[in-house]
């Protein structure tokens, strides 16, 4: 049965991927030529296509009152860029099954897949009672004992209760409501369920409003999305992929069942190479789609370029920022392999708790105090701006507290006087201001910095890495490496030129391959290049996101008595 490519994609579980499509009816037939996003292609009636993933490219936004579209309201577009954090209004339409649930919503492993819904009636389990109108967060999707069910979590009494739903579960289930704020990217890839609209509250604008918004000036009402997607497909004789959007005018019919669909080329993600085991490797393939960017490797990786992928590893590399006070700041992922060296530069310290913690043995930590604290303590030292102090030590001390003695923790220091040393004690809550004072003059590579100093650290590029055609990292006034993370990776080349090899990241390049029946002519690589990855912001606060999920945050700094 014939329908549009729009109601198809609308209709379609991402999990019955690929599909294979007949071209039924349409603007694109009678051996028309279409270009999208630099690909020209044909499109003929029964042409056949394979369809091996889509996602949403734009928003069709129409001002939304009263949960319906306004009578004076014009249709208008939107681009995932588009400026502005957004609320997401519950949609009132229940969902009549966990089925429903899981093929129409995005669940998944970050904090933007967990979604919430509370049913009509109450759900009984075998040992467990799920009460009506009670928060249901849904995590993951899995097989339990051959049955396929969501992962779900209530939380009563500040205790959290696990249980699985079978995706048979029927019911009646209702979004709940969402207090985060988003931005129209996350909207589009996590809140907006497949066939269904989605409503939106500006919450904030990011950007002073200019003629050329699409929204009126002032507006912070609703909005009503409608989702547009970018179809990915495989043509038979193409060795490429084209891209379609979903609201064009041609109908389409569904031949999967009847069709060989290894009889088109298999195009493989990154991901999915990455997921092959390690004998398989070295392999030959032909990039179906290039990644952008001007940046070495990735101009070198164009559509219809062979490369030979060695290997798959995790590698370590140090997340770094430019220390800037304005918004332009840049972010990057260095590898230990960098060559270059480094030249400390003064950290800064909000509290006497952040000395407490970078605090070394193999060197006094030295500051000024940027700002005055007046200590509510006679034990205690009040400090001026200018003091200079040598951290020592946390600690306790007594001190008189409503008309008894209390121990708090102190952070023993030496003020730095003109011919003299002073002993005095700094409470570990003083909420002031320090900058560090360097006196160690020495070169360090990216290496020894990690294995002798505590991160966050300072530095600025003293020797730039002469290996590398362009140091970006060599410009940057000054860097704060923030963490050591680990991160996936390809080992590639050239497959008609193998003179040097490239580590390219597995979760952070947009590339599709299929793979050839080639013999490798060197196992070896050639020797590796170091590149230095500049991050986008999205990037960089994932990769923080993620890294920090395995990490136990510091204790807060002890509050100030009062």
């Amino acid at each position: 049965m014939a329908s549009t490519l729009q109601k198809f994609i609308h209709s379609l579980d991402l999990r019955a991927l690929p599909r294979v499509l007949q071209i039924q009816s349409g603007i694109y037939c009678q051996d028309s030529i279409y270009e999208m996003f630099g690909n020209e292609f044909s499109l003929s009636t029964e042409d056949v296509i394979k369809v091996i993933g889509f996602k949403i490219n734009k928003l069709i936004a129409s001002i939304c009152e009263n949960n319906e579209v306004s009578q004076f309201s014009a249709k208008v577009e939107l681009p995932l860029n588009f400026p502005g954090l957004y609320k997401v209004v519950a949609d009132k339409t229940p969902y009549v099954s966990i089925e429903e649930i899981a093929r129409k919503v995005s669940i998944g492993p970050t904090r933007f897949g967990h979604p919430s819904f509370f049913s009509a009636k109450d759900i009984k389990l075998e040992n467990f009672t799920i009460k009506h109108d009670e928060q249901i967060t849904l995590n993951s999707v899995e097989e339990v004992h051959g049955i396929m069910a969501v992962n779900c979590v209530v939380v009563r009494n500040n205790q959290s209760h696990s249980f699985n739903l079978p995706l048979s579960q029927e019911g009646e289930f209702y979004e709940c409501e969402d207090d985060q704020i988003y931005t129209l990217k996350e909207i589009a890839e996590w809140k907006i369920p497949k066939g269904r609209n989605r409503i939106v509250k500006l919450s904030t604008t990011l950007h002073m409003w200019d003629s050329s918004s699409p929204l009126p000036e002032n507006f912070d009402g609703c909005l009503i999305l409608m989702p547009v997607y970018e179809v990915q497909a495989v043509m038979k004789f193409r060795k490429d992929i084209i891209h379609i959007l979903s609201d064009l005018d041609v109908e389409v019919k569904d031949v999967t069942d009847h069709y060989d669909i290894s009889s088109f080329l298999q195009p493989l993600s990154l991901e999915d190479i990455f997921e092959k085991t390690s004998k398989e490797f070295p392999m030959v393939a032909q990039i179906m789609e290039g990644p952008s960017g001007n940046q070495k490797p990735y101009n070198l990786l164009s559509t219809g370029k062979e490369i030979v992928i060695y290997k798959k590893y995790q590698a370590a590399r140090v997340l770094a920022s430019e220390m800037r006070s304005d918004s332009s700041k840049r972010h990057y992922l260095i590898p230990m392999s960098y060559k270059g060296k480094f030249k400390r530069r003064p950290r800064e310290f909000p509290t006497a708790y952040d000395l407490e913690i970078v605090r070394n043995e193999k060197e006094r930590l030295h500051v000024v105090a940027t700002k005055a604290f007046t200590s509510p303590h006679k034990e205690l030292f009040s400090v001026s701006v200018g003091d200079q102090f040598l951290v020592q030590q946390c600690q306790t001390s007594e001190v008189l507290y409503e008309g008894g003695k209390k121990l708090i923790d102190v952070l023993a220091c030496e003020q730095i006087l003109s011919d003299s040393y002073k002993k005095v004690l700094l409470p570990m809550y003083l909420e002031g201001g320090f900058v560090e004072v360097v006196h160690d003059k020495k070169q360090y590579h990216l290496s020894e910095i990690c294995k002798e100093f505590n991160l966050p650290f300072n530095v600025k590029v003293s020797v730039r890495d002469l290996s590398i055609e362009k140091d970006i990292l060599a410009a940057a006034p000054g860097l704060q490496f923030e963490e050591e993370i680990t991160d996936s990776y390809l080992l590639i080349s050239s497959a008609s030129s193998p003179v040097e090899s490239w580590e390219i990241p597995v979760y952070r390049l947009n590339m599709l391959v299929h793979l050839l029946s080639k013999d490798v002519q060197t196992v070896a690589p050639p020797v590796t290049r170091t590149t230095v990855e500049e991050v986008s912001e999205e990037e960089y606060y994932m990769l923080r996101r993620y890294e920090n999920l395995t990490l136990h945050p510091p204790p807060r700094p002890p509050k100030k008595p009062t």
